[in-house]
């Protein structure tokens, strides 16, 4: 089995993204592992990028952050495969958009992903339509290529965004941006059974999930929640001393989601 399918196989997963670099390349370890400490199941790391046009403000700041400190895409890799030597069993994503991971060539940046461990990679401004940039060079490697669901994607299209996909299927659960506001769970829970019947892989709901409650009730029906823009936020308050705030927040959330397990 795959990380991703041990994470799942549990019952619903909690993943949690932040951003790699914020607020400094340095600090960056002890966030990752505060949130492995606070029970995470998978992680999602941010590459940072000067126009992260699917995110708020909250996400929007850490990549300035980030940038400012001046992280890299190298920097990125670093992090990622000093978490792996430390970390064997949690899987690692990165979470970013396509120029960082296309300008020296999508099989340079897949040969990296595999190298440093990463298990899986969302890039937000490649369509499935425009798979050949990155997908077949990701697969080549081993490395799932995560693809978006919203709220739009509808029956005709969805076709097209699980072919390729692997790992799991997020459904951006608002038409917007990241920690804005959170979708009424009635048409969470009508998404996620509309996604389940067509995907074959674990169906994951993010995009404004901010507290326990909030999570708790999502994991319920979906496979894993993602929390972002709350644990963005510690890092942005408390800096180089986020991982304490970071690893209580990760607690509380994990024992909600994970709570949904004995009570499915």
């Amino acid at each position: 089995m795959s990380r991703f399918e041990r994470a799942f196989a549990k019952g619903p997963a909690l993943v949690c993204f932040v951003t790699g670099g914020d607020p400094t390349p340095d600090a960056t370890p002890a966030i990752l592992d505060a949130l492995v400490e606070g029970g995470v199941d998978v992680i999602e790391l941010g590459m940072p990028f000067t126009d992260p046009m699917a995110d708020g403000p909250a996400i929007q700041n850490a990549n300035l952050r980030a940038l400012g400190a001046g992280t890299t895409t190298a920097d990125i890799f670093r992090i990622a495969a000093d978490f792996r030597t430390r970390h064997a069993d949690v899987p690692l994503m990165l979470m970013g958009y396509a120029n960082p991971m296309t300008i020296r060539g999508s099989e340079w940046f897949a040969a990296e992903c595999q190298k440093a461990g990463v298990d899986g990679v969302i890039c937000v401004d490649i369509p499935p339509e425009e798979d050949p940039e990155l997908g077949p060079a990701l697969r080549a490697a081993g490395v799932s290529l995560i693809r978006l669901a919203t709220p739009t994607t509808d029956a005709a299209r969805l076709p097209a965004v699980l072919e390729g996909s692997s790992g799991f299927l997020y459904y951006v659960s608002v038409a917007g941006i990241t920690g804005m506001q959170q979708a009424a769970q009635t048409s969470i829970e009508d998404a996620v059974a509309r996604l389940k019947q067509h995907a074959s892989i674990p169906v994951v709901v993010g995009f404004g999930v901010r507290t326990p409650e909030q999570a708790g009730a999502i994991a319920r029906v979906a496979d894993g929640v993602v929390v972002g823009s709350a644990l963005v936020d510690l890092v942005g308050l408390h800096g180089a001393r986020a991982a304490g705030p970071v690893r209580e927040l990760t607690k509380a959330l994990a024992d909600a989601v994970h709570s949904a397990r004995e009570t499915a």
